[in-house]
């Protein structure tokens, strides 16, 4: 006669008897019952032997003088977790900041200070050009001249325009070697990197077989997505400790406030 359970076991139908199954494997794993595995060593954030001369320090004033090593871990993965936590909401931040609305379908350009300031420089430049054109036809009608009673401010004028002119030719004489340059030397030819199996050295192509060809067509192929860098400034922490109710008065916002 057996119990229910017995005959509802489907192991013990098959022929296979739990409580030897179960023995069997408390004798061979024995030394493993009852403790604690862990994937990783368990490092501290900060340096032990500092951190822990530190927290004695600052004890012996409440009258502790003993601090055990597990109050020195606790902190230091503190800090480590509350470190993380700052990084990743002043990493928010500056993502926001950097956020460009131009092409959001919700949102319509009102200003543009951009082309507004590009127009000033225009009109700036063109305002400079009128000024140099007037002067140039000043300092020539004064070269022109051929009063015999010259008065010294007459002279300073016919000096200043020979050096203009003096000016005027040697650039005309670089622009004209530089043209002359680029005449001689062609049009520049790229050079032919993604080429597998050539290697280019003073624009002579040297050939390269077997495995060489395709360690060197491989890499150049390859198209590496470029790692978009997110830049904190000083303005986003003060962002943040504003924000928070722990810094938003302490003296290390109004420190931050005066730089």
């Amino acid at each position: 006669y057996r119990d229910d359970d017995d005959i509802n076991d489907v192991a013990s139908m098959a022929g296979v008897n739990l409580n030897e199954e179960s023995a069997r494997i408390m004798a061979t794993n024995s030394d493993l019952v009852g403790t604690q595995i862990q994937s990783c060593k368990d490092e501290p954030f900060l340096a032990a032997i500092p951190l822990h001369k530190r927290i004695l320090e600052m004890a012996k004033k409440l009258g502790i003088t003993d601090v055990p090593a597990e109050v020195v871990t606790f902190i230091s993965h503190a800090t480590q977790s509350r470190l993380r936590t700052v990084i990743e909401k002043v990493t928010v931040i500056t993502q926001h900041r950097m956020e460009s609305h131009k092409d959001d379908e919700w949102y319509e350009q009102a200003t543009d200070v951009r082309s507004q300031l590009k127009f000033f420089e225009q009109l700036e430049r063109l305002e400079k050009q009128r000024k140099d054109e007037q002067e140039r036809e000043i300092l020539l009608k004064a070269a022109k001249s051929r009063s015999r009673q010259e008065d010294p401010e007459q002279a300073r004028l016919k000096q200043k325009a020979k050096e203009m002119q003096q000016q005027e030719l040697a650039q005309m004489r670089q622009r004209d070697a530089n043209l002359t340059a680029l005449a001689a030397i062609g049009p520049r030819k790229k050079r032919k990197l993604d080429s597998p199996g050539l290697l280019t050295i003073g624009g002579e192509g040297l050939g390269m077989s077997g495995g060489s060809q395709a360690g060197l067509g491989t890499p150049s192929s390859r198209q590496y997505a470029r790692q978009k860098i997110t830049r904190v400034n000083l303005r986003d922490f003060i962002f943040y400790m504003e924000q928070e109710r722990e810094t938003s008065h302490s003296l290390l916002l109004y420190r931050a406030l005066l730089k």
